[in-house]
């Protein structure tokens, strides 16, 4: 709207600047208080975490595990170490945590799209499969994944965030990557959230901390350091954000909504009121069935400085693209802490360290065994003794004491046994290693240590109640996996809204390329020439509804190696098997060359076995062939048989005439037989008769002339006076 009196600029700046600085002003000062009241909100947890943190990083040079007053005492005694009582750290965590973290290393939480709707395709599904894969390998997302993994079990709580950038310098496409956080700590998400992904989030930050000239750097044309430091009463919120050193600066993203009205037409058709949509429909259909007020949510993106916007944008999703992993989440009068595998075992982990130090005082405190002799015994050979324990003397030398008073010689010196440490001891420390398996739900099979099972199958069960105890990590894994998942799907078509060429990775690895067309309305588009046959097909991700299903198990190269072991039993029981599947046999072995041979061995297998659908436009164009081939094969038939068939006749006319001809030569020998005796005006009659049966059968020989060539030579063609006259008597 046009402001020609000047009067809505006057009355912003009199509030404090233009219309876009007040709201500048008011989306700022939003975030100083959702910042001070989540930074309120986490505080107690996060002490906790971060000393879970240092605990669980504990080690013999830092003796995190050990408590400041503890270890106070222990170290020097009137400023003198000489004295000092040993703090050992023998830290058994980390073997625990790993248990958790590496095993999901090796069963990595996936994700597997499906289709919702009617309009959804269950090919643009796999599209949809094969570009998160893609995406996952370009953003490197296992590094993002084990980080915040590790961070769960440790401490309790992990995240990775979404990002997207142009894919070079020279282009306006952009790609989408997986981020990783490394430090949990600077990220500060909405406390009143349910999901424990943080998938309804209404805000969430991530701070970064940078120098004062970084931060002038890369940001020129911010607000003066000077400026920042001057701000007065009513501006304490900013302190967050300033020291000394450095300045803070966080990527803010927030929920907006816009309030409209929905309308319902026929059809199950909606539109929002005023769009262009709804203005073609109202002329359709008229007045909407049905209207309802809908908030429609938004993902907005700033920078600050927390008293400057540096950058501004929107997000294209509809979710904030930061996705929480968490460990155990508790909610304790309205405060919410969260806690990771250490925090239980701490104490355990306190009291093992005290016992193994207690041991080894007690041990490097106790006399040495010394050797014991008489009196006089060691009188001469002193310099020897002194240093035995030091120096490998050949011989030690005693004097022999006879003065028992009967002449007895006593027996030589020998050394008392050597101090032992007190059962009671070795006691308490076996208990604190039980307590810590306790408290973190692994024992000895979770941590392949021998028991009594022998079975394979009863260290499997007694491994996998283990894994019972710690399931909940993974399980919360997966579910952060399974929102990366469905944002990404959401993303996709907006962010792929150009038409483009994608590249797809399969399950197996194998990568290949696909287009993508935003504009088309179909889901998939097949391409086909004169003959029927597929040659392309164009996906278009943006139509239809997809959901995702989280998987979790062996990555692809554990399950080849279970597949090549349960394949070589089967072919071994089974030698006729090899006809059938012998290439999938040698696809899946990892020595060289084991490829190129499963191609040569795929060759001499049936066809039909090898068709895996009818969308390889090879397999269509060879079916197509094979079908006109049929069609060729059935026509060449028929001619054979219409050929056979006109043999057939022509082999019955033939004797038909030859049956005539005979006729013909006996009736000729009659008449010669009988000429002498006949009149002239019989003869003539005869021959009357002969002309017209010769006009008869030349009819039938026109139609067979090869036939009368080769059935009827010269000499043997009846002459017309030859023929007997009608009427003659036989």
């Amino acid at each position: 709207m046009a402001d020609p009196t000047g009067i809505v600029a006057a009355a912003a700046v009199a509030v404090g600047g233009s219309a876009k600085d007040k709201s500048n002003a008011d989306v700022l000062a939003t975030a100083r208080a959702r910042l001070d009241m989540a930074v309120s909100a986490l505080s107690e947890s996060r002490e906790d975490e971060i000393d879970d943190l240092k605990f669980y990083a504990g080690s013999p040079d830092n003796h995190w595990q050990w408590p400041a007053d503890v270890l106070a005492t222990r170290g020097a005694v009137q400023g003198q170490t000489i004295n000092a009582r040993p703090c050992l750290t023998i830290n058994k965590l980390p073997q625990h945590v790993r248990q958790v973290t590496n095993d999901q290393r090796q069963n990595r939480p996936g994700a597997k799209v499906i289709p919702v709707d009617d309009n959804a395709d269950v090919e643009v599904a796999d599209i949809f499969n094969g570009m998160i894969r893609h995406i996952e390998y370009l953003s490197d997302a296992d590094v993002a994944y084990d980080t915040a993994c590790e961070n769960q079990v440790s401490y309790g709580e992990g995240y990775l965030r979404l990002l997207t950038e142009y894919c070079d310098d020279n282009t306006f496409d952009q790609d989408i990557k997986i981020g990783r956080i490394r430090n949990s700590f600077s990220v500060y998400m909405d406390p009143m959230i349910q999901d424990p992904t943080g998938a309804d989030a209404k805000y969430c930050f991530i701070t970064e901390d940078l120098t004062r000239a970084e931060y002038e750097r890369q940001y020129p044309d911010a607000a003066p350091i000077t400026t920042l430091q001057s701000l007065g009463v009513g501006d304490q919120s900013i302190s967050n954000w300033l020291n000394e050193d450095t300045i803070r600066i966080a990527d803010y993203y927030y929920i907006d909504y816009d309030r409209a009205t929905l309308n319902l037409y026929p059809g199950n058709i909606t539109a929002f009121e005023g769009s262009p949509e709804d203005k073609q429909l109202k002329a359709i259909y008229g007045k909407p069935k049905r209207s309802r007020e809908s908030d429609r949510q938004k993902v907005k993106y700033c920078k600050i400085n927390g008293y400057e916007i540096l950058e501004q944008r929107d997000w294209a999703g509809r979710y904030i693209p930061v996705i929480r992993i968490v460990g155990n989440e508790f909610e304790v009068d309205g405060r919410l802490y969260v806690s990771g595998l250490v925090r239980n075992a701490k104490d355990a982990q306190r009291m093992y360290n005290y016992w193994v130090s207690q041991e080894a005082e007690m041990l490097a405190l106790a006399p040495k065994a010394p050797f014991i002799g008489y009196g006089g015994q060691f009188e001469g050979y002193e310099d020897k003794w002194k240093t035995a324990n030091t120096t490998n003397w050949p011989y030690l030398e005693v004097n022999p004491d006879v003065t028992d008073g009967q002449g007895a010689v006593l027996p030589l010196p020998a050394r008392a046994q050597p101090p032992m440490a007190s059962s009671g001891l070795l006691q308490a420390k076996a208990g604190a290693s039980e307590d810590i398996k306790s408290t973190t739900g692994q024992y000895n099979a979770s941590l392949g240590m021998g028991s009594n099972e022998r079975s394979g199958r009863a260290i499997l069960a007694r491994q996998r109640e283990g894994d019972v105890g710690t399931y909940h990590y993974g399980d919360n894994l997966a579910r952060g996996v399974r929102h990366v998942a469905r944002q990404l799907v959401d993303l996709i078509p907006k962010i792929y809204d150009t038409q483009r060429i994608a590249r797809i990775i399969g399950e197996d690895g194998e990568t290949k390329m696909v287009k993508i067309n935003p504009d088309q309305e179909q889901p998939v588009n097949k391409i086909v020439d004169e003959r029927g046959i597929v040659m392309e097909k164009i996906y278009n991700p943006g139509v239809g509804k997809y959901d995702v299903v989280a998987t979790t198990g062996p990555g692809y190269a554990t399950k080849r190696q279970e597949a090549l072991e349960a394949m070589a039993q089967l072919l071994q029981g089974n030698p006729q098997l090899w006809a059938v599947a012998g290439d999938l046999f040698v696809k899946n072995m990892d020595w060289p060359g084991a490829q190129e041979m499963a191609k040569r061995f795929a060759k001499t297998i049936d066809p039909k076995l090898m068709s895996d659908g009818d969308d390889n436009p090879e397999l269509q164009m060879a079916q197509q062939q094979m079908q006109a081939m049929g069609q060729e094969m059935e026509q060449m038939h028929q001619m054979i048989q219409n050929v056979g068939k006109s043999i057939e006749m022509q082999d019955m006319e033939r004797k038909d005439f030859e049956a005539q001809v005979k006729l013909y030569e006996a009736e000729t020998k009659r008449i010669a037989a009988v000429q002498a005796g006949m009149s002239e005006q019989q003869i003539q009659d005869i021959a009357m008769g002969v002309v017209a049966a010769a006009m008869e059968s030349q009819s039938m020989m026109n139609q067979m002339p090869e036939m009368r060539e080769e059935s009827m030579p010269m000499e043997m063609t009846p002459q017309p006076e030859m023929m007997p006259p009608q009427g003659m008597p036989q």
